[in-house]
C-alpha cells in the first residue's frame, strides 16, 4: 500500500505518518514546511517505506499512490491568520489538487476537516447534522470556510466522478509535537507553567473545549479511511469529555508542578464558547478516544520539558482560547 500524506510533516501529520509506516505502508510525505518541520520525520527519514518530498499543495503533485491523506493547511490561529488569503487557498486549491490526483489514480482520499465547520455552535454538543454557525468574514473565516468549501468539493467529486471519499471532523487534539509557540491552548497553557508565567486565559475561562490525545485521533482516521466505500462521513472524531479553559489551566498546573497565576484577557472575535463532538457515528467504527486527559497532559508536558531543555530559547507564544483545533499541518 502506497499513502501520501500531505502536511506530513506537522503535528498531526507525523504522528499518522508514523502509524503508517509501522502497519507496513509505504509513506509519502509531502509540507511546505510553513508550519511542519522536518525534525517531526526525522527519526522515519532513513526508513525504506518513507519519503519526504518539499511540496505546496496549492501546486499539483504527480505522484503513485493507493490512498490520500489530506491533512495540508495551517491548524492554529496564529498561523492560519498569518496569511489568510493563503490560508484559504491552501484548503481550496490543496482540495482540488488532491482530488484530481485521487480521480486520476481511482484512489481512496481522507479529507481532516474541523469543527471549526460548526463555528459557534448553537447546539450541544454537535452532530454530523448541524450546518454550524459561522461568519463568513471574520478574522476566522479563512480556516472556517476554506475547510467547509473543501467538504463542498469533496461531496461533489463523490457524486459528480464517484470518487471514494472520507471527511473527518477533527477536534482539538493535543500532544507531543504541538509547536510550542502556536497560540494553541494547552501548548500555551503548559509552556507558560513551565516558565513560572501566568497562564492566559481569555474571556471568563468558562468556555468548553473537549481535548483528544493524538494517538486516539489518529487511531479514528485510520478507521475511517478503512471503513466501508459507502460510509463517507462526514464523521466528528474528537473526545466528548468537557473542560472549560479553567479546569484544563488547573490540569496543567498540577502536571507541572507550578503555582503560577491565572490571568484573564479579553476574548477574540468569533471565538466559539462551548464545543463538543457527539461521537455516536465514529463509535459505529469501534473507535473511542481511549486517553484520559490527565495521562494524555502528563505525556505532552514531559515533551516539552525536554524541548526546553534541547532548546531553552522557545518562548510561549500569545494564547488563543479556542485551543487546539484539529493540527494538519
Amino acid at each position: 500500500m502506497r499513502v501520501l500524506v500531505t502536511g506530513g510533516a506537522g503535528f498531526l501529520g507525523s504522528h499518522l505518518c508514523e502509524r503508517l509506516v509501522a502497519a507496513g505502508a509505504h509513506v509519502l510525505c509531502a509540507d511546505n514546511f510553513y508550519t511542519g518541520a522536518r525534525d517531526n520525520v526525522a527519526h522515519l527519514v532513513e526508513h525504506p517505506r518513507f519519503e519526504l518530498i518539499e511540496h505546496d499543495v496549492c501546486q499539483p503533485l504527480y505522484v503513485e499512490v493507493d490512498e490520500i491523506y489530506n491533512l495540508a493547511c495551517p491548524a492554529s490561529p496564529i498561523h492560519y491568520q498569518r496569511d489568510p488569503v493563503q490560508t484559504t487557498k491552501t484548503s481550496v486549491l490543496g482540495a482540488i489538487n488532491m482530488l484530481g490526483l485521487a480521480k486520476r489514480l481511482g484512489a481512496r482520499i481522507l479529507q481532516a476537516s474541523t469543527s471549526e465547520v460548526y463555528g459557534d455552535p448553537a447546539i450541544h454538543p454537535q452532530d454530523e447534522g448541524y450546518w454550524g454557525n459561522v461568519n463568513p468574514i471574520g478574522p476566522r473565516s479563512c480556516y472556517d470556510e476554506g475547510k467547509r468549501c473543501a467538504e463542498t468539493l469533496f461531496f461533489d467529486y463523490r457524486r459528480q466522478h464517484d470518487l471514494e471519499i472520507k471527511v473527518a471532523r477533527i477536534f482539538n487534539t493535543y500532544g507531543p509535537r504541538m509547536q510550542p509557540n502556536d497560540g494553541r491552548v494547552v501548548s500555551n497553557f503548559i509552556m507558560q507553567a513551565l516558565r513560572g508565567d501566568s497562564i492566559s486565559i481569555f474571556g471568563g475561562g468558562t468556555q468548553t473545549r473537549s481535548f483528544c490525545y493524538v494517538d486516539d485521533l489518529v487511531d479514528g482516521l485510520i478507521r475511517l479511511m478503512a471503513s466501508p466505500r459507502d460510509f463517507t462521513g462526514p464523521v466528528n472524531l474528537g473526545n466528548p469529555e468537557e473542560f472549560s479553559m479553567i479546569d484544563l489551566a488547573r490540569a496543567i498546573l498540577v502536571e507541572t508542578d507550578r503555582r503560577s497565576q491565572l490571568e484573564f484577557l479579553p476574548l477574540p472575535e468569533d471565538d466559539p464558547k462551548q464545543r463538543r463532538p457527539d461521537i455516536t457515528l465514529a463509535a459505529t467504527l469501534g473507535w473511542h478516544p481511549k486517553t484520559p486527559l490527565e495521562e494524555g497532559l502528563r505525556r505532552t508536558v514531559a515533551y516539552f520539558r525536554e524541548l526546553m531543555i534541547a532548546q531553552p530559547n522557545h518562548r510561549a507564544g500569545g494564547v488563543d482560547a479556542a485551543g487546539p483545533v484539529a493540527a494538519a499541518s
